[in-house]
């Protein structure tokens, strides 16, 4: 489960962190305790992350929803009919 400081986690944040771990991993050299304990916590950064994208999604998706509506609803009357 995610705690409280890492949901106050910037996106930027939590990925640079999530590099720096992936690094360590990648790297070696780090015991089986510390190696669970590091990937254990690309998990919670990855999920933190995966929040940020899927909010940032909503937000354009709705933002292109509301652009199309507006299209739509400007040009109706003058379109179809010359």
């Amino acid at each position: 489960m995610t705690s409280k400081v890492d949901e106050a986690l910037g996106y930027e944040q939590a990925r640079d962190e999530l590099i720096e771990v992936v690094r360590r991993l990648e790297a070696g050299g780090t015991s089986l305790e510390e190696s669970l304990a590091l990937w254990e916590r690309g998990e919670e950064l990855a999920k933190v992350c995966r929040r940020w994208l899927e909010g940032a999604r909503k937000r354009l998706d709705a933002a292109l929803a509301e652009e199309g509506d507006e299209t739509e609803g400007g040009s109706g009357g003058s379109g179809g009919s010359e």
